[in-house]
């Protein structure tokens, strides 16, 4: 697909976006409480293999996911800032340019927090435009966020639920392995603005 149609509303793209993840995610009683464990665990637990996270921002999953994983991200600014942390990263151009842009080089695919800023038509176009590189059988996973996570950024542009999701899977090709509540029960979803819906899906 073209490059045009891969760029996401301008809400996640700017300097300013990536100031604001800079500012959330370094909160100092984020840091003192290591708030990213269980999430960690999650994602160590599902034994993803060599991951390539589309939409990696600042490349907080880069970090719960070990070596081997690359990500990708239209906001050259938190690619420069996931760079600086140590993480391998690339903007949209850099990524369809590089070694990693082969048949099969990924086990899996990881898309946090990403079709929740994509009408339903272009998040699959973009999520698409990254399968030839994971192969047969490999696994996707989408991770989104519940009612309070959601209202709590502007740049969101639609809800993405289990059913939402599970549809995203079928539209692109996968069977839905798994769907549940992260790291509280769903019922949790209007008050914790950190719990997640997390689909886990199988490439055919």
């Amino acid at each position: 697909m073209g490059r045009a149609r891969q760029e996401a509303p301008t809400g996640t793209q700017g300097e300013d976006y990536t100031r604001r993840l800079q500012r959330l995610g370094g909160a100092r009683w984020k840091q003192l409480l290591d708030v990213q464990a269980p999430y960690r665990w999650n994602l160590r637990r599902l034994g993803l293999g060599r991951t390539l996270d589309v939409g990696c921002g600042l490349g907080r999953n880069l970090a719960n996911l070990g070596g081997g994983a690359v990500g990708v991200d239209h906001n050259a600014t938190s690619i420069a800032h996931a760079r600086a942390a140590g993480h391998e990263a690339y903007t949209v151009e850099e990524f369809f340019r590089s070694e990693h842009a082969r048949p099969d080089a990924f086990d899996s695919l990881l898309a946090a927090h990403l079709l929740e800023h994509l009408p339903a038509g272009q998040a699959l176009e973009v999520v698409s435009s990254y399968l030839p590189f994971v192969r047969p059988g490999g696994t996707a996973v989408f991770i989104t966020p519940q009612e309070r996570g959601y209202a709590s950024d502007a740049s969101h542009v639609r809800f993405v639920g289990f059913a939402e999701a599970a549809e995203a899977a079928r539209d692109l090709g996968m069977s839905v392995v798994r769907q549940y509540s992260f790291p509280f029960p769903r019922a949790l979803g209007k008050l914790f603005t950190y719990n997640e819906f997390v689909t886990v899906a199988r490439l055919p």
